[in-house]
């Protein structure tokens, strides 16, 4: 889980030059058509297995084709024209919590108070990060706020797509689970891609631009997820969410290496309180999670 979230961080500088020529729907629908070519190449002979999920399943694979794939990174991606990449890195520390609430409802996974104590306090830290004077302002879906509405959105698909992934790997192997997630989420950026006019700027693409992409789509996409479902495999969907914001440092050290993404106090304030929440949040996650392994050996 922990490399897959380091790949997942090396992607903003790629992505934040891309914006500046191609619209966001475009960047990921282009992502997905060379991860595609790699799946088919790779993982095709899985998808056999897909014959197993019954129509809850299904579901799932659409959740996390159109939300984790399609809309998340579209979303993550827009948000990069109206916030700082590492404003919208460091929301994405809120997936834990949009994981954990739909564990609870989706795999019964229980929680204590103390638990969600903490989860307030990683709001309030989120909160900091978009408002760091501690007042919301031009909250009329414009520039920044717009662009935190768009980054917590890819935080909400992704989060969910942690915890329906989790459920569908109970029917299939994470080969094909990987497979169908970049296949299914082909399917619905293509027509997103048809309704905004993205089908012209992928012709007209340059070799740059492409590049890039390309870069995105091996390290970020294809081998990240692939060692992600492996991992999530045999990991609760409530730890591996933990796991991930691994992800969130890493990724803003790269940034304020290339993109010279700096933070406000209150930004930095807000991550640190996030980052706090999270490591009790892992500490109580940790204790519970032993106390039903103590229960489970006993039973038996």
């Amino acid at each position: 889980m922990v490399i897959a979230a380091l790949l997942w961080a090396v992607d903003a500088p790629f992505r934040k030059f891309l914006t500046e020529d191609l619209s966001s729907a475009t960047i990921v629908f282009m992502e997905h058509i060379l991860i595609a070519v790699l799946v088919l190449v790779f993982l095709g002979k899985y998808l056999k297995e897909m014959k197993n999920l019954a129509w809850r399943e299904w579901l799932a694979v659409i959740f996390i084709g159109l939300g984790g794939s399609a809309l998340a990174t579209v979303f993550f991606t827009q948000s990069f024209h109206y916030v700082s990449p590492t404003v919208a890195i460091l929301l994405q520390k809120l997936q834990p919590i949009f994981a954990i609430l739909l564990a609870a409802l989706v795999l019964k996974e229980n929680f204590s108070k103390k638990f969600w104590l903490w989860a307030v306090v990683a709001l309030f830290g989120a909160y900091l990060v978009s408002f760091p004077d501690l007042r919301v302002s031009g909250l009329n879906f414009t520039g920044g706020s717009l662009g935190v509405l768009f980054a917590v959105l890819a935080a909400f698909f992704w989060g969910g797509s942690t915890v329906f992934g989790r459920y569908v790997l109970k029917k299939v192997s994470f080969q094909a689970m990987t497979a169908v997630r970049f296949l299914t989420a082909l399917f619905f950026l293509f027509w997103i891609a048809l309704f905004n006019g993205g089908l012209g700027q992928v012709t007209t693409a340059s070799g740059k631009d492409w590049l890039f992409v390309f870069i995105i789509a091996v390290l970020a996409g294809f081998v990240s997820l692939f060692i992600y479902y492996k991992g999530l495999q045999s990991t609760k969907a409530s730890i591996a969410t933990l796991g991930e914001l691994v992800f969130v440092p890493s990724a803003v050290i790269v940034n304020w290496i290339f993109l010279d993404a700096t933070l406000e106090w209150g930004q930095i304030a807000g991550g640190l309180i996030l980052l706090l929440a999270m490591i009790k949040l892992s500490r109580i996650n940790a204790f519970y999670d032993s106390r039903e392994l103590e229960n489970s050996s006993a039973v038996v």
